[in-house]
């Protein structure tokens, strides 16, 4: 692949697949494509945040890095009287989800093109998700943590997956310098899920 999934027009040749995945007891449809994170399958760490994250239903929830979807849309199947709004440098990753949103009739989300927050500013939600982009280096995945402090209510959370081998006890140490409680809720097969919530 002449690039990766972390850039915002990816110039590799379309080859779209379509396969479905039930996650959170919900059967989802998805369209995946070259140039996209994880294309053949959700990825074990998107399948473990998503069945470890807490969502109310009528939370207002921001999915950094979204891909194709499938944190995002679960999130919004959770938040069914809330809203998600779903973020992603990559233009294919963002035309992507907006399919699968509508192929999978979820209405209650807001999918947008955006360099991390910059879309985003001066609003406010109460639950962040993100499986950081790795491949983009550490600066972007910290600036994911410290920029998304701004952006969360008092008392919300982010909740991140990541593995141990791709710095998950230095993402630790960064969301401790950060939030004012972090908490690893799960840990499974070298993925870890940490919760960091903003003080009251």
């Amino acid at each position: 692949m002449s690039d990766h999934y972390y850039t915002n027009k990816p110039n590799a040749p379309h080859d779209e697949r379509v396969f479905s995945f039930t996650l959170r007891d919900q059967p989802l449809r998805f369209v995946t494509d070259a140039g996209v994170f994880s294309r053949e399958r959700i990825d074990y760490g998107s399948v473990l945040l998503i069945e470890t994250m807490e969502i109310s239903r009528t939370a207002s929830v921001l999915d950094v890095g979204c891909g194709y979807g499938p944190i995002g849309l679960s999130a919004a199947k959770l938040a069914d009287q809330g809203k998600v709004t779903m973020l992603d440098i990559n233009e294919r990753a963002v035309q992507l989800a907006k399919r699968n949103a509508e192929a999978n009739h979820i209405h209650n989300v807001e999918i947008i093109q955006s360099d991390l927050y910059e879309k985003v500013a001066g609003r406010s939600f109460d639950v962040i998700v993100t499986n950081p982009p790795i491949r983009a280096g550490k600066e972007v995945v910290h600036r994911i943590f410290t920029e998304g402090h701004a952006l969360l209510n008092a008392g919300g959370s982010m909740w991140v997956v990541i593995q141990k081998k791709q710095g998950a006890p230095s993402a630790l140490k960064k969301l401790q310098e950060i939030y004012e409680t972090v908490a690893e809720v799960d840990r499974s097969k070298g993925y870890f899920i940490f919760r960091a919530t903003k003080g009251l």
